[in-house]
């Protein structure tokens, strides 16, 4: 909506497919339930650890956002999970079987759980055109296994290797924990990810900018043509820590860099209220890229992606909110991606099925 001339933008609403994007999202429990699924836009889709995908976004670009699907089932000795970006045109499609194989016959504790999963990602069409063969492939395998499963804490580790269509592969070797304090006053979960990188590796491939990466319509280029340049053996860090207290603000946050690698941060923040909290609530996320001092963290540029939005319960289950949007748009005139920021009001209707 054009505050000078009062005129409705005409590319948001062209195509029959602009009108199923009034409704954000539709979702059902949360990740790592035993049912999850959403559908619509994908704020931080993962799959298992996120060594290939993780926290993607398929609406990085406002102008180009899309209708997602994420389901995820365990049924205890084994589930999947599974991710598309776009159910209008599949382009972007993921998913992760695993199995727990000792669960059926051993009643041990911690290695009944010992989990072995195996994922695959592929991007049909880069480009956007059908005629062409450029679709790039993605594959791994990891294996977990619990070390404490007591009621208050639990931890893990876990084993990652992944590879990169024709290109190179990676390992990572993780611990992570989650400690619950005296009757769910406060929750807190930790992760620390050594990454062991080879020639024409990117970790998190499908990330959060990805879709304004894959494919460059004015050079041409693709993601993918990134790989062939490293040719350099490479380590890193990845680290995370959420929690809530009393739950009413749930914060997340994560960062990763390459040893002796410049520009190579990258940093995941989120922010929620939840259950607890009356009257207001507030969704956050803000991806940011390219990171190698303190002042490159919040400076928005095109190595970010930023929304905000407040919320007023006019009900329990019926909330009004106004985002803040801080995405990318395709500029023809100029041939690059430039940043935009928008401000969009919003409609939420949530209710707890008590499941």
């Amino acid at each position: 909506y054009n505050t000078e001339n009062g005129a409705i933008r005409h590319e948001d609403w062209n195509e029959s497919y602009d009108w199923a994007r009034l409704i954000r999202y539709i979702r059902y429990g949360r990740k790592g339930d035993k049912f999850y699924t959403k559908i619509g836009t994908l704020d931080a889709a993962r799959l298992g650890h996120g060594f290939i995908m993780n926290y993607y976004t398929n609406e990085a670009s406002y102008d180009d956002r899309k209708i997602g699907l994420a389901l995820d089932v365990d049924f205890g000795n084994f589930g999947f999970e599974s991710v598309t970006n776009n159910l209008g045109r599949l382009e972007v499609i993921g998913g992760r079987a695993f199995v727990r194989p000792l669960r059926p016959y051993i009643d041990i504790p911690i290695i009944k759980n010992l989990t072995f999963g195996a994922t695959f990602v592929t991007d049909v069409d880069p480009d956007g055109s059908r005629n062409s063969s450029d679709n790039f492939n993605a594959f791994g395998f990891d294996v977990e296994l619990p070390l404490l499963n007591l009621p208050m804490f639990k931890t893990y580790t876990y084993f990652d290797w992944a590879k990169l269509d024709t290109f190179g592969s990676g390992t990572a070797i993780g611990i992570a924990a989650d400690l619950q304090v005296i009757a769910d006053v406060a929750a807190v979960s930790a992760r620390l990810e050594r990454r062991i990188l080879g020639k024409e590796f990117i970790p998190s491939y499908c990330d959060a900018f990805y879709e304004v990466q894959r494919y460059q319509p004015v050079t041409g280029s693709r993601k993918s043509d990134q790989l062939p340049y490293i040719q350099e053996e490479t380590k890193g860090v990845f680290g995370e820590l959420a929690g809530h207290i009393l739950h009413t603000i749930r914060l997340v946050g994560n960062f990763q860099r390459l040893d002796d690698t410049p520009n190579s941060g990258i940093l995941h923040l989120a922010a929620e209220t939840q259950k607890n909290v009356p009257t207001i609530t507030l969704q956050a996320t803000y991806d940011k890229m390219g990171i190698e001092k303190g002042s490159d963290v919040f400076t928005l540029d095109d190595r970010s992606i930023a929304r905000v939005g407040i919320g007023y319960k006019v009900k329990p289950y019926l909330v009004m909110f106004l985002d803040y949007i801080y995405t990318f748009r395709f500029d023809e005139e100029e041939g690059k991606y430039k940043a935009q920021e928008r401000f969009a009001p919003r409609v939420a209707f949530v209710y707890n099925f008590g499941l």
